[in-house]
């Protein structure tokens, strides 16, 4: 199943998230920190434009559109995610709600991946 191309991109979706959460917890840790100011992480759907997901072919008998087939499947790649740094001091009503924005964010990529893998399985079963 790891061919699978949304098993990569949820992957990818929750190492973000976690990532992201990190970082809304290192703020509120330091809400009290003189001259700290509100750090975050670039939006998922620009990392993935940054990281230029691609469709490719994994097998010559699959259509290509720029002619000769690629090797592999689509990938995302592993990366740093980067933080990013406002002018604006901590907010813990705002922290708070994008841990709970990160939590609903979790659980539909979640939801998402235990339906597709119910499919999967459906589909193997017959």
């Amino acid at each position: 199943m790891d061919n699978a191309y949304i098993f990569g991109i949820a992957s990818q979706r929750n190492a973000w998230l976690t990532a992201r959460q990190s970082v809304v917890a290192q703020n509120v840790a330091n809400a009290d920190t003189p001259d700290y100011k509100t750090k975050d992480i670039a939006p998922f759907e620009d990392v993935l434009h940054d990281i230029g997901v691609r469709l490719v072919t994994d097998n010559s008998a699959h259509f290509s559109i720029g002619g000769e087939p690629s090797e592999g499947v689509a990938r995302t790649g592993q990366r740093d995610w980067t933080v990013e740094t406002s002018d604006k001091d901590v907010t813990i009503e705002e922290e708070m709600l994008k841990g709970g924005e990160i939590a609903r964010s979790y659980s539909l990529n979640t939801s998402i991946v235990k339906a597709f893998h119910r499919m999967m399985l459906n589909a193997v079963k017959g």
